[in-house]
């Protein structure tokens, strides 16, 4: 058979939705990796990994939950193993700024003795509107256990971008992009701009690790998911990636979007608007 096609893991998630999209848009010949799929892909179930892999030239490879939850390593050394075993050619990960264990994965990738770029991300702007964030903003207050510290949000369209030239251009092989936005936004920061593009009431509010915990429990978060969220608060935004980087212009030859710009287009679908009709 022959390996032409490009498989997009996490497709239905934040990037690798549009991933898949902008691939399609090209002409390319797809395979969507999800476990609503046909055939599924589950990380949790390594029986179903090699049948999306035959033919398959190229994989986007996105980790859920993230590459910083316990055996994530392990998950990403079988998988890249199979998926070079299987004819993949090149391999383009999704990592995470900070993470210690992200970095075990990404010299997994390293290491595969296939072409490789690897895409570590800052905290991406749409986990406001497409994620865990959006409810309580809808609710007009959003609490989190962070201080001032300064993140550059990275957009998913623009990670896309990155993604989408690195699986089918040339000239990406061996690079390491760090993806962040053009400068520094603090939580509360990004929650006012929310509220001066919506005009509505949103405040955000500092809470203790443990009232955060507990409100977490109280929504019945599974154990682990509480775990690696406790983590990524407590350790990731401890101001290790408050800086600005220029992964975006090295790989596609300009800047990235703007988080204000992202705000204004995505306030202007609604979705931060209770009972709005839009959507992003």
């Amino acid at each position: 058979m022959k390996a032409d096609a490009i498989l997009v893991l996490g497709s239905t998630g934040k990037t690798g939705r549009r991933v898949a999209e902008r691939l399609m848009a090209r002409g390319a010949a797809v395979r969507r990796g999800s476990r609503s799929g046909t055939p599924p892909f589950d990380w949790m179930d390594r029986a179903t990994w090699g049948p999306l892999l035959e033919g398959v030239k190229a994989v986007y490879i996105s980790y859920f939950p993230d590459l910083a939850v316990d055996g994530a390593a392990d998950d990403i050394q079988a998988f890249t193993r199979l998926a070079v075993q299987s004819g993949v050619r090149r391999l383009v990960l999704l990592s995470g700024r900070g993470e210690t264990e992200a970095r075990r994965c990404e010299d997994i990738v390293r290491e595969s003795g296939v072409e490789w770029t690897l895409l570590r991300a800052s905290w991406f702007a749409q986990n406001f509107s497409e994620a865990h964030f959006l409810e309580p903003i809808l609710a007009g207050e959003l609490a989190l256990p962070v201080g001032d510290i300064g993140e550059p949000f990275v957009d998913a369209d623009d990670i896309a971008d990155v993604a989408v030239a690195a699986l089918t251009e040339d000239g990406h092989a061996g690079q390491l992009y760090e993806l962040t936005g053009s400068r520094l936004w603090t939580f509360g920061e990004a929650v006012a701009e929310i509220a001066s593009a919506t005009g509505r009431p949103i405040r955000f509010t500092r809470v203790t690790m443990r009232d955060y915990v507990a409100a977490m429990e109280a929504a019945q978060l599974p154990p682990d998911m509480i775990g690696l969220i406790r983590y990524l608060f407590a350790e990731v935004l401890d101001g290790r990636n408050a800086s600005v980087q220029d992964g975006v212009v090295r790989a596609i030859g300009r800047r990235p979007r703007e988080f204000g710009d992202y705000v204004r287009a995505t306030a202007a679908t609604g979705v931060w608007t209770p009972g709005g009709e839009g959507g992003v």
